[in-house]
């Protein structure tokens, strides 16, 4: 699409998102328009490893612009968190442990988009990407991470600081379950990740049971921010991963080489994520801490069913740092 605009401005200017370029007293704008861009688009993936299961998860499936851009800005906003708490932790403004999830973001993105937002969801640790696409907001998740007064299985290859191979009889954890039905899934392309989780939601619903999945998924650091994850492995593997199978490039070239987002749509997406997340850093390393008595509150869902010493709301606490 080429449009022409007769008013005349001095050098190149965006217009709606699309890169123009001067030429005399007009602007030609030659990116083409969000209406020239695919609206969906139909995508092979990779056939899961089917346990005590005839039949698996589809290996072709269709995603939608919409869709696309909506995966893809959540998890580079996921990303970018992690990123900044990795910051924040090695400045000493976050404390304590701290498990990142760099690396693993189609994991939980996959699973968002195959279930409903009324299904139950439980995570342990290296769990901030799950508590953003549970609806919690970047600020308050930052704002937790620095302990700020603003709030009154997925197996990556590695356990604390040893391989799986190395710690694991059997690495199939899909077949884990005996007499379960399992599926190991690829845990870097968001799109097999959603379908699997789509599928195994329709067994569980139809009352077949449950089913087990095994998502094969990859962080980038360590397993916690006192393992720098180098000296069980290699930076060429992480390198490795990054460059062939990195969960949000995967997505990007995916929509880019089929015309479902453009190069400039992508970067201003980035450019209002990284905004998003400087903001909340600042936000969370900014507000006032809580009072110390704030330890003692909400241990309870409701009033302590006897009293427990310790917990009382109450109770005097002195710091001693």
């Amino acid at each position: 699409m080429l449009t022409v605009i007769a008013n005349a401005l001095k050098g190149g200017a965006k217009i709606n998102g699309a890169q123009t370029v001067s030429e005399g007293s007009g602007i030609v704008v030659s990116a083409r328009s969000f209406a020239a861009l695919t609206p969906q688009a139909s995508f092979d993936i990779k056939r899961c490893d089917l346990h005590r299961l005839d039949e698996g998860p589809s290996v072709q499936t269709v995603l939608t612009r919409e869709d696309g851009l909506r995966y893809y800005r959540t998890m580079q906003t996921m990303r970018r968190m992690e990123l900044k708490a990795d910051q924040l932790y090695k400045q000493k403004i976050i404390r304590g442990f701290c498990h990142l999830y760099d690396g693993q973001e189609a994991c939980a993105v996959g699973i968002e988009a195959g279930i409903n937002p009324t299904d139950h969801l439980i995570t342990a640790y290296r769990g901030h990407g799950y508590t953003y696409t549970r609806g919690v907001s970047v600020k308050e998740i930052m704002a937790e991470l620095t302990g700020e007064d603003f709030l009154h299985k997925a197996n990556n290859k590695y356990g604390m600081g040893t391989s799986v191979e190395r710690a694991s009889a059997s690495t199939d954890y899909y077949k884990r379950g005996d007499y379960i039905p399992g599926l190991r899934v690829d845990g870097m392309d968001v799109l097999s990740v959603r379908e699997a989780t789509r599928f195994a939601a329709d067994y569980c619903r139809s009352g077949k049971g449950p089913i087990l999945m095994e998502l094969q998924t990859y962080r980038y650091h360590g397993h916690s921010m006192s393992d720098p994850g180098v000296s069980y492995r290699t930076r060429e593997e992480i390198q490795d991963v990054r460059s062939k199978s990195d969960p949000i490039t995967m997505l990007k070239d995916r929509m880019i080489s089929n015309n479902m987002a453009s190069l400039e749509e992508i970067k201003d997406i980035d450019a209002e994520i990284r905004k998003e997340i400087e903001e909340a850093a600042q936000f969370a390393t900014s507000d006032p801490e809580p009072p110390l008595e704030d330890l003692c509150n909400h241990i309870f869902y409701n009033d302590a069913p006897l009293e427990v010493r310790g917990t009382n709301p109450w109770m005097k606490l002195k710091s001693i740092s």
